[in-house]
């Protein structure tokens, strides 16, 4: 329409959209995972963890985080973005901080419990949201930036920790404990201005006028069909959405590479310990492979976007990774090149996640089918967090010879998947061109409601 400027529109979007979305997941993340820093701070010694207690701690944060997924991407839906969003901020960082009081074993269950509790709405609930702004091809960068947030999280808890590790014995605490209450006391202040600075769904987005408003419904309309944000959502809507065979390698395509980057995010500053460097000079070392991933993240998204294509951007990264993983398994007696590895397996996994979600979440059609299959791709994938938090055992250093082929093993199962996925996509869009799809005799009203599978929608490949 007249008056309006696409462009300045976006950046607009951009501007009040992305930002506030990175630094809660960074939060989100970064309280997820200081505990691998805050365990070369003392933690396991302090709490007297042996033998797999303190991977068991890592295994009960996914018992919540996995089955509250798909119920709170419903709430987000009902509640506004808002306000769930800055709810279950506020409560992870309250548990972070609580985290740090903790006296023995069994508090640091409970509170790692809480923990995936609170959190399991924020990386499906922003992967959500995002997708109902944006139009396919314009995705994948701001995906990626925002998945990457995980990777300045790794690189900024690394710096963080060595700063607030200068803290140990200050009050009474350790050096671990500080890690978890200066970082969970931030998250807490942060999500108080976050009430009044998240942005809804484009329908009730504030901060745009009637206009534009329209003008983006109406392009995304263009692009993924009608979102049908005012129906209610039924059980068997949910239900309907495992009907599609696709859903369910959307799932596994994620779920193969959670086992490395959990893997890696969790236990890269032991590894790197390993190596015979100080506590301080561990956390220091590793944050350049977070940097770099980030980094590579970024060029891969842009590329992508540019061609209009995910598939070849799936593989190359996952190829990176096999190659990092596949060093670190096989060498053993040379700290540089295990050290290059360590960047190679965080560059190649962390820059194939966010293409794979990003695919398979634009590729939904509808407020339904997106809010129920993103939650459940993300849900089902972090199964994987349970294989990871055991496949690093102490006992295994420092060769971590099962950790490094376990991590391999997932990563080629990824591989087939988003081969599976290509296949089943392009074999889609072959039966609507030739008008041989079963929803193809659908009416206007009932292909609104179905989505991606309207005879009128293309998968992109």
């Amino acid at each position: 329409p007249p008056g309006i400027d696409e462009k300045a529109l976006l950046r607009k979007i951009d501007f009040r959209l992305l930002p506030v979305l990175c630094i809660l997941y960074l939060l989100a993340f970064l309280d997820r995972v200081n505990i691998s820093n805050a365990a070369v701070f003392g933690l396991k010694e302090e709490l007297k963890l042996g033998g797999l207690e303190y991977n068991t701690c890592l295994t009960i944060f996914f018992v919540p985080y996995i089955l509250f997924e798909i119920p709170s991407n419903i709430l987000l839906k009902k509640l506004r973005p808002h306000v769930w969003l800055s709810i279950c901020m506020f409560m992870f960082g309250l548990v972070t901080t609580l985290q740090g009081l903790v006296q023995n074993y069994s508090g640091i269950l409970t509170t790692r419990f809480f923990l995936g509790l609170f959190e399991a709405g924020m990386f499906p609930g922003c992967f959500y949201l995002i997708a109902m702004w944006y139009k396919r091809e314009e995705a994948q960068k701001r995906y990626s930036f925002f998945f990457s947030s995980t990777s300045l999280a790794g690189a900024f808890g690394g710096l963080l920790a060595s700063a607030i590790g200068l803290m140990d014995g200050k009050g009474g605490y350790r050096g671990w404990r500080w890690v978890f209450i200066l970082e969970g006391i931030l998250t807490c202040i942060v999500s108080f201005f976050f009430y009044f600075i998240i942005t809804d769904f484009p329908e009730e987005a504030s901060f745009l006028t009637d206009a534009e408003r329209k003008f983006v419904r109406d392009r995304l309309r263009e692009d993924v069909g009608d979102s049908v944000q005012e129906t209610k959502m039924t059980l068997k809507d949910v239900l309907s959405v495992f009907k599609d065979y696709k859903v369910f390698i959307g799932g596994f395509m994620y779920f193969g590479l959670i086992v490395p980057a959990y893997g890696y995010a969790y236990f890269a500053p032991t590894i790197v310990r390993q190596f015979g460097y100080s506590p301080i000079q561990t956390q220091l070392r590793s944050v350049p492979p977070w940097a770099a991933s980030f980094t590579f993240a970024m060029i891969v998204a842009m590329i992508s976007d540019r061609a209009r294509h995910r598939f070849l951007f799936t593989l190359i990264p996952i190829c990176v990774a096999i190659s990092g993983f596949a060093i670190l398994l096989t060498i053993h007696n040379n700290i540089d090149t295990q050290y290059a590895a360590l960047f190679l397996a965080a560059m190649g996994a962390y820059s194939a996640m966010p293409v794979i979600v990003c695919w398979f979440n634009t590729n939904l059609g509808g407020h339904h089918r997106r809010a129920v299959g993103t939650a459940w791709q993300v849900g089902f994938g972090n199964i994987g967090g349970i294989i990871a938090t055991y496949s690093f055992l102490s006992s295994d250093a420092p060769k971590f010879v099962k950790g490094y082929s376990i991590a391999l093993a997932f990563i080629c199962l990824s591989a087939l998947s988003c081969v599976a996925y290509f296949f089943a996509v392009s074999w889609e869009n072959k039966k609507r061109d030739q008008g041989v799809d079963k929803h193809s005799s659908a009416t206007e009203e009932e292909k609104k409601m179905l989505g991606d599978l309207s005879p009128d929608y293309r998968y992109f490949l």
